[in-house]
């Protein structure tokens, strides 16, 4: 079974929703028969490198309240990521442009480490403070999760991945995602937003059942009971 995850590395609902996922997978009885992979998704495509103000000024300014009100919001979403495994500190976080953070997990895709590559941009960006669109921040945060950093460099130094990730989100267009993160789970079921691991749980066990229905090799002759009695 696959699950297809549209998300962007600088959303904090997009790591929320990874870790709680991951609870639900870890419950779900056909787990290791699970493909998962992560699609790309920019919140803002065209933002510059590196963005002047904090998150709070940008929260604030995007929604018209006091940098208090921000502040205060930005405290509530970090007590709820910490049930969920996150140490967020929004105060830290640089914004900047994401499209080679996605362009890194194309290839870490392949690689077969796309999983810890995103845990850890989530990390660089909520936790660390980490510039998010530098290459050599992307390299060495890509290392550490078990890229090659020769070859890293070299893919940012390059195009290559743009058309993937452009892919993505044309794809994301045509499924009608208009926020992250959102599961696509064997491309029947989408669920948007980072619901519980319950809801999660469920679609995932709804959708096996589906491709694996029970099949019944012999009808209930004499040897089973129906209707509240048994023929003896």
């Amino acid at each position: 079974m696959k699950v297809e995850i549209w998300s962007d590395v600088v959303c904090p609902w997009c790591a929320v929703g990874k870790h709680r996922f991951e609870k639900a997978l870890s419950r779900f009885d056909h787990r290791d028969e699970v493909e998962v992979s992560y699609h790309s998704f920019e919140l803002d495509s065209e933002a510059p490198h590196e963005q002047e103000g904090d998150l709070h000024e940008h929260l604030a300014t995007k929604y018209g309240m006091s940098r208090a009100e921000a502040e205060a919001k930005h405290r509530q979403m970090t007590e709820m990521a910490a049930a969920d495994g996150w140490d967020f500190h929004f105060g830290r976080a640089r914004r900047g442009n994401t499209f080679d953070a996605h362009r890194l997990l194309h290839l870490a895709a392949e690689r077969g480490v796309q999983d810890a590559v995103k845990e850890r941009l989530f990390r660089g960006y909520f936790t660390d403070g980490e510039h998010i669109a530098d290459h050599a921040t992307l390299v060495r945060l890509g290392a550490e999760a078990g890229l090659d950093a020769d070859e890293a460099r070299a893919v940012l130094a390059s195009d290559r991945y743009a058309d993937a990730v452009r892919a993505d989100e044309r794809q994301a267009q045509a499924y009608g995602i208009t926020a992250v993160p959102f599961f696509v789970v064997d491309r029947r079921y989408g669920v948007a937003g980072a619901q519980p691991p319950e809801a999660l749980l469920q679609v995932l066990d709804t959708a096996w059942a589906e491709a694996h229905p029970l099949q019944v090799l012999t009808p209930a002759g004499d040897e089973a009971c129906a209707d509240g009695s048994c023929s003896v």
